[in-house]
């Protein structure tokens, strides 16, 4: 084990900070709470699980396996360190209530882009429990334990998921176009993590040159791996019509109306979106939910 002490350069809320990679509510690769969080990850130097801890104005962070080293030192990315809150001073209205709400939100970035990526492929064109439901079948069928004492298991080795057949994520609840992305995915791996390193624009570029990812799923990976502070999931089922209730008390509106109420908030829309996805402030429904599918029964 290796451990590692950091003074937090303000309020930090794990739950806030960190929920976004949750990716179900019993997540195998990930434990949360607002002071204490345990993430199990794959470093460039091998698997790790790193466990933090808020005590007072600092933190402590604690790392095992052999890339114990890489996951510490990504700790102030992760918990957005460089991000501050102060620098976002919206004008009077419901963002700036929610903002002076959530001084412990901060938007990070976990630098692991096919961690990220292999996520939002099962996300495509399904409901949230569903690809939920999805991804925790496909880390418990094929993940690995991860170190330490947790119990948690590690996101599939990208290797393994390249040579998967497709009716073993077939049985995940996983049909072949997003099976085939996830494979294509995995089998490029290398190539994509270098998206880490490059300015968002380039990133994207890189990212939805690959079949099967378009401009959704690369906003999702740089809101969460790269941690784009100004980018924007469009083409969302739901999303835009959350910021159009949010912001205009419209109950329905498109992707372009939603750019249009985010564009006072250019540079920090990605924030403003977390917030309002936080606050509940979703449109009333006026139809039943859609129905639970299962493809693995198919």
């Amino acid at each position: 084990m290796r451990e590692r002490r950091l003074r937090l350069p303000g309020p930090i809320d794990l739950t806030l900070t960190l929920g976004r990679l949750r990716r179900a509510g019993r997540d195998p690769c990930l434990r949360l709470a607002a002071r204490s969080a345990c993430r199990a990850t794959r470093t460039p130097a091998g698997p790790a699980t790193l466990a933090l801890e808020i005590r007072g104005p600092e933190v402590l962070a604690s790392a095992w396996g052999p890339g114990a080293d890489a996951a510490l030192g990504q700790t102030p990315e992760l918990l957005g360190f460089d991000d501050d809150p102060a620098a976002f001073t919206p004008g009077p209205g419901l963002v700036r209530d929610l903002h002076r709400r959530a001084p412990g939100l901060r938007l990070g970035r976990t630098g692991a882009v096919v961690e990220a990526l292999v996520p939002a492929v099962i996300e495509q064109r399904v409901t949230g429990v569903e690809a939920a439901r999805s991804y925790r079948t496909l880390v418990r069928r094929h993940g690995e334990p991860a170190p330490g004492p947790f119990g948690l298991l590690l996101p599939p080795d990208p290797a393994l998921l390249a040579a998967l057949p497709y009716w073993a994520l077939h049985r995940c609840g996983i049909e072949q176009r997003r099976a085939d992305t996830i494979r294509r995915v995995a089998a490029r791996a290398a190539r994509l993590e270098t998206a880490s390193a490059l300015a968002p624009a380039d990133a994207t570029r890189l990212l939805t040159a690959l079949p099967g990812v378009g401009p959704w799923t690369a906003a999702e990976v740089a809101q969460i791996a790269l941690g784009d502070r100004d980018s924007v999931s469009v083409g969302d089922y739901n999303l835009s019509h959350l910021v159009g209730w949010a912001l205009a008390g419209e109950r329905r509106a498109t992707d372009e109306r939603m750019l249009e109420l985010l564009a006072p908030y250019a540079g920090h829309r990605a924030r403003v979106v977390r917030l309002l996805e936080l606050s509940g402030h979703h449109p009333p429904r006026r139809a039943p939910r859609a129905a639970l599918r299962s493809f693995a029964d198919c």
